[in-house]
């Protein structure tokens, strides 16, 4: 191929913004139940199985929730909506063609999925590969 640099081998992490860095940790830890591994340049560091990781940090800038920002990919979603629902999470709803959600879930060709904002108005998005 030749085209391959260093760069293919890196690991990646996902940077989220946060207007109020407080409630962001609020909700991460409140509703999802993560807790960061560390805090540090005005952000929060959280860190999943396998070594990927995704900051939190403090910004005047406003995201737009239009698209997926994060994407957390699970073993069984229904299980997981429901552990989050009854923490308080709320599931965005979609009916439009190709994409019809049911009580927050989607159906697609190979995966199922489901997404919600946090308190900063980012999209995190969950899979279940079937």
């Amino acid at each position: 191929m030749g085209h391959s640099t260093r760069l293919g081998e890196a690991s990646v992490h996902t940077t989220l913004p946060a207007q109020d860095l407080d409630r962001a940790r609020a909700f991460y830890w409140d509703k999802l139940g993560l807790e960061p591994i560390e805090e540090t340049n005005g952000g929060l560091l959280y860190e999943m199985p396998g070594g990927s990781q995704f900051f939190v940090f403090e910004t005047a800038g406003k995201p737009t929730g239009e698209y997926t920002q994060i994407g957390f990919r699970i073993d069984d979603l229904d299980a997981t909506a429901a552990e989050l629902q009854a923490r308080g999470v709320e599931f965005e709803e979609y009916g439009i063609p190709g994409l019809k959600s049911v009580g927050g879930i989607v159906d697609l060709p190979g995966r199922r999925a489901a997404w919600l904002k946090d308190s900063e108005g980012n999209l995190l998005g969950l899979v279940q590969f079937t």
